[in-house]
């Protein structure tokens, strides 16, 4: 596989899990990417500025906004099947209530920072009205939008998200291979007191005669360096240094939040359960739901679009697998969950972010010793 294999590395060269030869279960897509799901896009707005001292409403900036199209955009207002599992919930996905009573939603997934969770949700009822007005002509959007925190290395107070940076990250949503790291929503977010943020994985599932595939996206910002599990291997006691410079106390221990996609037939309790998988991909890396921790995850499908779409006064049919087959698809969740909380670890840089609060990123070299 040569150095442009999406396997490899993001877009600007930046390196992922299997560009150390690790690789994990399972067969991932073209991509390995949410992205490999047909029709879903994802783009990002990142802001970077300033340096030093905190002052609040000035810097130094280090958040920004993702945005995921469970759809292509003029198909945005068809509803997808969905469920949602809250492992802890000491963090934010509105949406929820909509989706636990009609297992469905409709509009853009957008991740932010904790305090521009409210900003990202109305930004993207202000850009449907404008990208596809019809949808909200003579209905109402309920957006779903999740948060993590990130006032270690962020402004968190100054509120830097604009609807401008929410409108942007919409208009650049793409399909293909996409960044990962400090981008987007991850931008100020830390893992086992490494650098961490986006991440993505994805997996092909065979049933039948048909190919599905089954991508996640994590937004990583949990985790001690002590529990820090690589393949299986208690690796975190071994990695003390480079360590964590705290100019300011640690505020928040960490939360991720988690979005599964598939082109697979499934109806709203099956994506329910898969979310519900994805504790188990958590686990795998080391993470265990502390109290601090907001872990909510969000699972839908873009089948069955003219189920969604029927109209009043007629059966609605929709086909599914049955649940009895379901199983590879749960291997498919933890698999995609492990694998995109690792990537969203290794592709990434030290950073450092308000009052001198310096995050190293994991250490490469150490990489290739034990794993190259």
């Amino acid at each position: 596989m040569g150095s442009n294999d999406p396997h490899l590395r993001t877009p600007s060269g930046k390196p992922r899990l299997r560009s150390f030869g690790i690789a994990l279960d399972g067969t991932p897509g073209r991509f390995n990417a949410i992205t490999d799901v047909p029709g879903v896009a994802v783009g990002y707005t990142t802001l970077i500025a300033g340096d030093g001292p905190l002052q609040i409403g000035k810097g130094p900036v280090r958040t920004g906004v993702t945005a995921i199209l469970p759809r292509p955009v003029q198909e945005l207002a068809t509803p997808v099947f969905a469920g949602v599992f809250s492992q802890n919930g000491n963090g934010e996905l509105t949406g929820t209530h909509i989706i636990e009573e009609t297992g469905a939603f409709n509009f853009p997934v957008t991740i932010t920072n904790t305090h521009s969770c409210g900003v990202t949700r109305d930004g993207t009822l202000r850009w449907m009205s404008r990208a596809l007005p019809a949808a909200l002509d003579s209905a109402w959007g309920l957006p779903v939008a999740a948060e993590t925190y990130d006032g270690f290395l962020n402004d968190i107070n100054g509120h830097h998200v604009g609807f401008e940076h929410v409108a942007e990250a919409l208009d650049s949503a793409t399909g293909g291979a996409i960044e990962e790291g400090s981008v987007g929503g991850g931008t100020g977010m830390i893992t086992f007191g490494f650098k961490a943020g986006s991440g993505t994985a994805s997996r092909i599932v065979e049933w039948q005669d048909k190919r599905y595939t089954l991508g996640v996206f994590v937004q990583s910002n949990f985790g001690k360096r002590s529990n820090f599990t690589l393949r299986g291997r208690r690796v975190g006691p071994e990695l003390a240094e480079p360590a964590i410079r705290e100019a300011t106390p640690r505020a928040e221990k960490g939360s991720i939040i988690a979005i599964v996609a598939t082109d697979a037939p499934f109806l709203p309790h099956q994506m329910k359960r898969l979310a519900r998988r994805v504790p188990l991909g958590i686990a795998l890396t080391g993470g265990y739901g502390y109290h601090s921790s907001g872990d909510i995850f969000l699972a839908f499908s873009t089948a069955n679009p003219e189920a969604a779409l029927a109209a009043p006064g007629r059966i609605a049919r929709a086909d599914f697998i049955p649940d009895v087959d379901i199983d590879p698809f749960f291997d498919a969740v933890v698999q995609g969950v492990e694998e995109a909380i690792l990537n969203a670890l290794i592709a990434n840089e030290d950073i450092t972010g308000r009052d001198g609060n310096f995050v190293p990123a994991l250490p490469k070299a150490w990489l290739k010793e034990k794993f190259g």
